[in-house]
C-alpha cells in the first residue's frame, strides 16, 4: 500500500493567472506593482483577488533576480543587544522601511571576524545593510559587501569608508555619566559591564569614556562584571561594600534599576551612599523610589534613516542627518 505524502503542491503564478484568466506576466506586473506597465484597475483587481484566494506568497529570490536586487534591509544584532530602547526604535524602523517597499530583517549570526560576517550577510543579497555596531567593519568587510552589490550604512564613531555613516559615539555616554558623577563629588566610581553577548561592543566604549572622564580628575573606575539576572544583581550588591564604590554608571536603565534595586534590598541607601546612572532614559525610569538619573541618546529618526536607505537604494540625494550626542536627565538617584 502506497504511502500518502503530507506535502501539498506550491501555489505559483501561473495558478493566479489562471485564475484571474490573465497572463504570467500580468500577475507579475501586478503584485511587484511594476510602474513601467500599465495594468487596468479591473485587473489588477481580478490578480489580486485570486492570488488572496489561493494564498499565492511571491517568490523573493526570483524576484530579486528580476529586480536585480532584493527589498530586504539586513540588520546584523545580537539578540541581548536589543533592549527597550533599540526595541522600540526597530519597531518604528520596520514601518518607516515598508513605506519604501522595503523590509528590515534581523540577523543575529555570531561572528567575531567582521569580513566572515559580511560574508555570510552578502550571501542572503540584501538591497542594504544597517550596522549598529559599525566601530566593528574592517575594510576587508566592506570590501565584501561592496563587491557583492550592497548598500552599506552603519551606526559608528567615525566615519567608516565605503558606508553611509551616522555618527555615534557610545564613549560620549560614558564621558556624560562620569562626568555627572565626578561633578557631584563623586569619586570612587563603578560601571557595569554587561555580560551578556553582543552587548561588550557598546560596553567596551562606553567604559573608556568613564575612564577618560577619571584621567582627568581625581576619580577612579572600577569595571564592575553583572548579567541582566536578579542572581547576578544580588551578587553584585552582596559584596558592594567590599568594593568601597559611592557611584555607579550602570551601562543602561535596565541594568541600573535590576542593580538600585538589589542595592536597596541590601540596605545600601540610593543615592546617600551610592548615586546611580543608567542610560536610554526609558519611560520606567522617572518612575523608580528614587527617579533614575540616565543619560538620553539623541540618534537619528527611524524615518530619517529609512529616508536616507531609500536614497542611497535610488541614488538620489541623501538627506541631511542632525548632530547627534548623548544628554544627560538629572533625577534624584544621584
Amino acid at each position: 500500500m502506497a504511502q500518502e505524502s503530507n506535502a501539498t503542491a506550491s501555489i505559483t503564478s501561473a495558478d493566479v493567472a489562471r485564475l484571474a484568466g490573465v497572463s504570467r506576466a500580468t500577475v507579475s506586473f501586478v503584485l511587484n506593482n511594476t510602474q513601467a506597465h500599465r495594468v487596468s484597475d479591473a485587473t489588477r483587481a481580478r490578480v489580486l483577488a485570486a492570488a488572496q484566494q489561493l494564498g499565492y506568497v511571491p517568490h523573493a529570490a526570483a524576484r530579486s533576480l528580476r529586480a536585480g536586487r532584493s527589498n530586504l534591509v539586513l540588520i546584523p544584532a545580537s539578540v541581548a543587544a536589543v533592549g527597550g530602547l533599540v526595541s522600540s526604535w526597530l519597531d518604528d524602523l520596520h514601518t518607516e522601511l515598508e513605506r519604501h517597499g522595503l523590509i528590515a530583517v534581523l540577523h543575529a549570526g555570531r561572528y567575531a571576524d567582521a569580513a566572515v560576517g559580511a560574508r555570510a550577510w552578502a550571501e542572503l543579497r540584501p538591497a542594504a545593510i544597517l550596522a549598529l555596531d559599525g566601530d566593528r567593519l574592517t575594510s576587508r568587510a566592506v570590501d565584501v559587501l561592496q563587491r557583492a552589490g550592497v548598500a552599506l550604512l552603519a551606526f559608528a564613531a567615525r566615519p567608516v569608508a565605503g558606508a553611509h555613516t551616522f555618527a555615534f559615539d557610545h564613549a560620549r555616554v560614558g564621558e556624560v555619566a562620569a562626568e555627572h558623577l565626578v561633578s557631584r563629588g563623586r569619586e570612587r566610581i563603578g560601571v557595569i559591564m554587561p555580560g551578556e553577548r553582543g552587548l561588550d561592543i557598546f560596553a567596551q566604549p562606553r567604559l573608556a569614556g568613564a575612564q577618560g572622564v577619571a584621567s582627568r580628575s581625581a576619580a577612579t573606575v572600577t569595571p564592575v562584571p553583572m548579567n541582566y539576572t536578579r542572581e547576578s544583581a544580588a551578587e553584585v550588591a552582596d559584596r558592594w561594600p567590599s568594593l568601597g564604590l559611592d557611584a555607579v554608571f550602570a551601562y543602561n536603565d535596565e541594568y541600573a534599576t535590576l542593580l538600585m534595586h538589589a542595592l536597596q534590598d541590601r540596605g545600601i541607601v540610593v543615592p546617600e551612599e551610592v548615586a546611580v546612572v543608567g542610560a536610554d532614559d526609558l519611560v520606567p525610569s522617572a518612575l523608580q523610589r528614587p527617579p533614575l538619573t540616565t543619560v538620553r541618546l539623541e540618534v537619528p529618526s527611524p524615518a530619517l534613516v529609512a529616508d536616507t536607505i531609500d536614497a542611497l537604494l535610488k541614488g538620489t540625494g541623501v538627506p541631511d542627518a542632525p548632530p547627534n550626542d548623548a544628554v544627560l536627565v538629572s533625577r534624584q538617584s544621584s
